[in-house]
């Protein structure tokens, strides 16, 4: 299968262009480098995969790749911590609303007039931001308040052109919804802007990274934003690629949508309490709270089941395990200037 990523230098789609080449699919990426800039991929010179500079806005350019395609994967987007929510709230909306038209539009001719079958939409756990149903279903950001902020409110619109889509010219869909995913390759966006937090100075992406760089450059006690209380999932990259893999390949997950997530609650205390025993073992477990974001979500907690039925996907690896890896690859990265 020929598969069209958008957004593929990104964060997730690091690991899932690997998982992808690794079975046997041939990807074409887009990117236009406005997060990290160019960064290098193992995958690279993979005779399978061809990399092309370009805006995914740009629509000659999308037809142009996505014309000889079977299906395309819609990643590409702003994204970033929750800060971002606050420093870009109208380009968030309004820059990925241009993002998703364009891939739509593309997708909608190719289906037409070329070979395309279906469009994958990476949508978010955000856009259950104003649920109260735990562990929360698909199906509920139907029910629930819409997103209060633009990033979550962008992301469900991305779920209607789906919809939409599907409605009136049956472009067959299915939408892909990841939990705070964690692993490497993380590093320090072009546009993110250094705050202190506490005696540190960093940009403020994701808390697994931000709450590492803290711990690794020393900061004793650790800050951490709210009262450590906060409960997400966090999902592996690793494990979310063959997930997202698994909607693209599954003929079940058309016109279909999923939680791709582990299982498993950790608070943002528990969180930076693990982190602290693995670089400071010998170390009593310090920390205040500073105020936090106004849209961090007190409570993100998935229903997997669909994803276990349907595509038979579970996310096995343990946070402690991920950790591992995520922790000696910051270390690596604060030493080259990289985040």
């Amino acid at each position: 299968m020929k598969i069209l990523v958008t957004g593929s230098s990104g964060f997730i789609a690091g690991y899932l262009i690997e998982e992808l080449l690794s079975h046997g699919h041939h990807v074409v990426g887009i990117d236009n480098f406005s997060k990290y800039g160019k960064v290098e991929k193992s995958y690279d010179l993979n005779p399978n995969y061809r990399l092309v500079e370009g805006d995914a806005k740009d629509l000659p350019l999308m037809k142009a790749l996505i014309a000889d395609c079977d299906q395309v994967l819609a990643c590409a987007a702003i994204i970033g911590g929750i800060s971002l929510f606050h420093e870009f709230a109208y380009d968030l909306l309004a820059e990925n609303e241009r993002i998703t038209a364009a891939t739509f539009d593309a997708a909608l001719w190719a289906f037409k007039n070329k070979q395309l079958k279906k469009i994958n939409v990476m949508s978010s756990s955000m856009v259950f931001e104003s649920t109260d149903i735990f562990p929360t279903p698909e199906g509920e950001q139907l029910k629930c308040p819409p997103p209060l902020s633009t990033y979550g409110f962008q992301k469900l619109s991305c779920e209607y052109f789906a919809k939409g889509a599907w409605e009136q010219y049956k472009l067959p869909y299915t939408i892909i919804r990841p939990f705070n995913c964690i692993g490497t390759g993380e590093k320090r966006a072009l546009t993110d802007k250094e705050i202190m937090s506490g005696n540190v100075k960093l940009a403020m992406s994701h808390v697994v990274p931000d709450l590492v760089q803290k711990i690794l450059k020393g900061q004793d006690p650790l800050h951490i934003l709210g009262d450590g209380g906060q409960i997400r999932h966090y999902t592996y990259g690793g494990d979310l690629a063959k997930g997202i893999r698994l909607c693209i390949e599954n003929p079940k997950a058309i016109n279909n949508d999923f939680n791709l997530s582990t299982p498993i609650s950790t608070t943002v205390l528990e969180l930076a309490e693990t982190i602290w025993k693995k670089i400071n073992p010998n170390k009593p477990f310090k920390y205040t709270t500073d105020k936090p974001f106004q849209y961090d979500v007190q409570k993100r907690v998935p229903n997997v089941q669909k994803a276990k039925d349907i595509l038979r996907f579970e996310a096995n690896t343990s946070l402690d395990t991920a950790l591992d890896e995520i922790i000696p690859w910051i270390r690596e990265q604060i030493k080259l200037g990289g985040i």
